[in-house]
């Protein structure tokens, strides 16, 4: 009998945006786990679940944040080797990821593999609210209307990828620019999209920090940052 693997989407950080369904899988799950850097400190997935579910039903997965491919593949082999042991036994297991599960997700390649460690498992995933969504209520800003189109990538596609989506769509989505930042500014500026773009990192915890994207011009800013460019910028709150 095989088990049952469930991505649940915990939302960008702030416990409060777990759905109700995504509380009941946690819950009703025989085991959970969740993703921590190979630097060891709790993450966002991981300080959401501990909000709602017992510790000691919390198992913990490393997976490598650096751009070594090879250090990435052998944590994520670990990791599907761990949780399958459980899966095989027909239990239900439920891996937190921040934000949504089929968005850029760490779980996509956990499930790949497992399956390959237990082709017969069932999966599912349960979807999570979007650091974007998030940035966007949390800065009044209206993402689309009518026929706009959205575009949604990461900066690590590239500058010419971004300057790509500036010209062609009216919004556009840009995570993991932390680092980048300096470079992400400069091309929204080149193509135009830099006035009423926002910039969003740590929502709903400590640390907040939602401003206008050109004040953060030549300052340090986390990874998991989001800029958010409408063709409108903040309208309500």
């Amino acid at each position: 009998m095989s088990g049952r693997l469930v991505g649940v989407g915990v939302g960008p950080g702030d416990p409060e945006l777990l759905t109700i369904k995504g509380l009941h899988a946690l819950r009703e799950a025989d085991e959970v786990f969740v993703p921590v850097a190979d630097t060891g400190e709790v993450g966002r997935a991981e300080a959401t679940v501990r909000e709602y579910v017992d510790q000691k039903r919390v198992m913990r997965l490393v997976f490598a944040l650096s751009d070594d491919e090879e250090a990435r593949i052998r944590n994520w082999e670990n990791a599907a080797r761990e949780v399958s042991t459980p899966l095989s036994e027909g239990k239900s297991c439920a891996f937190a990821t921040i934000g949504d599960p089929n968005v850029y997700s760490t779980f996509t390649y956990l499930a790949r593999t497992v399956r390959q460690y237990v082709p017969e498992v069932q999966i599912e995933t349960v979807p999570g609210i979007t650091a974007m969504q998030d940035l966007a209520s949390r800065s009044g800003s209206v993402l689309l209307e009518g026929e706009e189109r959205l575009a949604l990538l990461p900066f690590t596609a590239g500058e010419e990828r971004l300057r790509e989506a500036l010209d062609s769509f009216e919004t556009v989505a840009c995570y993991k620019g932390g680092s980048r930042m300096d470079a992400v500014i400069s091309a929204a500026e080149e193509a135009g999209r830099l006035e009423g773009a926002i910039y969003g990192a740590r929502m709903g915890l400590d640390g907040e920090t939602i401003a206008p994207a050109r004040e953060m011009s030549g300052r340090e800013a986390p990874y998991l940052s989001t800029v958010i460019f409408t063709r409108k910028g903040a309208e309500f709150g």
